[in-house]
């Protein structure tokens, strides 16, 4: 489908505007798994329910955050699951920023704790 693969070369393009807004961002292609995670909150080890919203691919990241389009509805403070499909990043995050476009939403999670080295520059 010509269509589809041109929606996708477009989503570095959407995401590059959302990134723009924080200046360590560098671009990265990260494929992803993105859960929506329901818990009590307050960050203790309660139980947590995690809803599997989609893959998608991380397009951007910071030491803190990640950058990447969704078509499911996500907004600000949401929280998230992110999940590398290669199992070297697991780690939850609240959505720090959203832009919406037609179809698609640019959205910027920050890590509710540290992930270290999970981006390195060169």
């Amino acid at each position: 489908m010509p269509n589809q693969a041109t929606a996708r070369a477009l989503e570095p393009d959407i995401v590059g505007r959302l990134a723009r807004f924080f200046p360590d961002a560098t671009p990265v292609r990260i494929p992803i798994k993105l859960s929506r995670t329901h818990g009590n909150g307050n960050g203790d080890s309660g139980p947590h329910e995690n809803v599997f919203l989609q893959e998608t691919v991380i397009e951007f990241g910071t030491p803190r955050e990640v950058l990447f389009v969704t078509d499911r509805p996500l907004e600000f403070a949401d929280r998230v699951l992110i999940e590398s499909n290669d199992g070297s990043l697991h780690a939850e995050g609240s959505v720090v920023a959203v832009q919406y476009h037609p179809g698609k939403t640019a959205v910027a999670v920050r890590f509710l704790k540290h992930v270290p080295n999970w981006i390195v520059k060169s």
